[in-house]
């Protein structure tokens, strides 16, 4: 299996993982899934949702294939470094930081959706709140 589902409320978005840039993390990432949590928007980073893994008990992870800039659809695995764990969905401009400043995050996959989609699923959380999401590995 080397693809991820994401499903928020009732759309489907389907993710290309990145096991040769960020292997460790998207074993890390493979003993959790699947999880059912709740998307929200990002209160720092741009144009981005997020999806809050405190409770995990997530591996020491290097740094892999890591940015701060991410691109739209680049989802990041971020396990806390300087701040809580989280996975960051980019849907539009983005420089991913926190109060505590610019954050790098581990690019795992990338989702195969249209800027459109994913702009307009990230306005919904900023206008609506949060979303209902399951993440697992695409069968």
């Amino acid at each position: 299996m080397n693809s991820l589902e994401l499903e928020i409320e009732e759309r489907t978005f389907t993710a290309e993982l990145h096991e040769d840039e960020a292997p460790e993390s998207v074993a890390a990432m493979r003993e959790f899934l699947p999880l059912e949590s709740e998307l929200m928007h990002v209160r720092w980073s741009g144009h981005a949702t997020w999806v809050n893994i405190d409770e995990i008990e997530l591996p020491e992870l290097p740094r892999e294939n890591h940015t701060v800039y991410p691109s739209y659809g680049d989802i990041l695995l971020y396990p806390g470094y300087r701040n809580e764990q989280e996975i960051l969905v980019p849907c539009g401009s983005t420089c991913f930081k926190s109060p505590a400043g610019e954050l790098a995050g581990n690019h795992v996959a990338t989702l195969d959706a249209e800027r459109e989609e994913l702009r307009e699923m990230e306005q919904e959380t900023l206008r609506t709140g949060m979303k209902d999401v399951i993440i697992r590995l695409k069968e």
